[in-house]
């Protein structure tokens, strides 16, 4: 996505993707703590987060996703336990609500391993064939069945020391629940929203800020 900054400082309905997906935990009274992880050399958050008594910004950001959510992990250990919730979330995904945050609590809380948000594929899935010869060129090879398969959101709801373990033992993953999957144990699957999308392209902006704008249409439950 071309930006002059990083995507989650652009500007949505009136602030940025970044305070769009704090706002959504501040406002929740079941979250005790927020903590924003960013790069270590990163030089928008002062000026574009709002400053509350719950958040704390960790200058620990790593090379990629699985490395952030441990340096985060690492660097909230004075302030939270073993067995204390914590829900990692995407920035890129300002769609977020207190709804959607109850929801998962209330279906994970009692869980022994956790879980995360996601939503049912509704659509075919196809699979494209490599072609290293002409990159543009792009065909099918097969169609994957549909059933079962889940597109997985964030949060994403585990143990502090749970999940810190499952990255340490598996850093190569593109979620937490991939890690904790790879210990043996099965996350919990709870239905989010398509407001909750991940902004990835230009066109993702707009379908979000409608949302965040007719959010009052878009009831939760």
């Amino acid at each position: 996505m071309m930006a002059d900054c990083p995507k989650q400082y652009l500007q949505i309905a009136g602030q940025s993707i970044l305070q769009h997906s704090v706002n959504a935990f501040l406002q929740h009274d079941q979250i005790h703590h927020v903590f924003v992880v960013v790069s270590r050399d990163d030089a928008y958050v002062a000026q574009e987060l709002q400053a509350d008594p719950r958040l704390n910004v960790l200058f620990c950001g790593g090379a990629t996703r699985s490395e952030s959510v441990t340096n985060g992990l690492l660097a909230m250990k004075n302030t939270s336990h073993a067995q204390d919730w914590v829900l990692v979330h995407d920035a890129a995904r300002p769609g977020l609500n207190s709804a959607l945050i109850s929801r998962l609590i209330d279906t994970v809380g009692q869980d022994e391993v956790g879980g995360l948000l996601a939503l049912p594929v509704v659509d075919t899935v196809k699979f494209q064939a490599p072609n290293l010869e002409n990159k543009s060129e792009k065909n099918i090879v097969s169609t994957i069945p549909r059933a079962g398969l889940w597109l997985a959101q964030t949060p994403q709801m585990f143990r502090h020391a749970q999940l810190l373990a499952a990255l340490n033992s598996c850093k190569e993953v593109t979620d937490e629940a991939s890690a904790i999957e790879a210990c043996g144990l099965m996350p919990k699957l709870v239905e989010g929203h398509w407001c909750n999308t991940k902004i990835t392209r230009p066109d993702d902006l707009a379908l979000v800020e409608t949302c965040l704008i007719n959010k009052h249409q878009f009831k939760i439950k």
